[in-house]
Formats: C-alpha cells, structure tokens, sequence
C-alpha cells in the first residue's frame, strides 16, 4: 500500500499529461488525415506557406493546384485544414 501511495503521483501526472498533451495530438492528425483524403478536384485551398490555390487533380499522396502564376504540384500534407476551412467559410 506504501509503495502505491509513492506513485501515484507519477501516476496522475501521467494521466493528466495524456489527456491535455497526447490524446488532443492524436485527435488533431486523425481530422488533418481526414481532411488530407477528402480532398477533391475544384476544392479552393491555402497551402501551409500561405500559397491560395484551386486544386486541379489529385493523386494518391499529391496534388496539383492552380494558381495565378500557374500550376504546382504539392504534397497532400502541405495543405493547411483550418486555413482552408477559414477560406470556404467566406
């Protein structure tokens, strides 16, 4: 029992630190996942860099956008979620 009461504070440091660091981590790539594979052709987007664009096609792990200078092809993941969604808000 003595030795149940020396961790227990390392024990709810623990749970503590799960579920303000960890869990909302994962929570966070599990929406950035699902945004990244719902992406489609014609969907207005901000890249990470701050680059605004209209994604032209869509591969497996990339994307070709259209901007005004032209077009790029970019990583799936350099597509920022909440900027996007700011953006389709307007």
């Amino acid at each position: 029992m003595g030795d149940l009461l020396k961790f227990s504070p390392y024990l709810a440091l623990f749970v503590v630190f799960y579920f303000f660091m960890i869990r909302p981590q994962q929570k966070r790539a599990k929406n950035e996942k699902e945004f990244e594979s719902a992406l489609k052709v014609g969907d207005k987007i901000i890249t990470k860099s701050g680059l605004h664009g209209k994604i032209a096609e869509v591969a497996e792990t990339t994307v070709v956008i259209e901007t005004m200078a032209g077009k790029l092809k970019m990583e799936r993941s350099a597509i920022s979620m909440e900027m996007s969604a700011a953006l389709a808000k307007k």
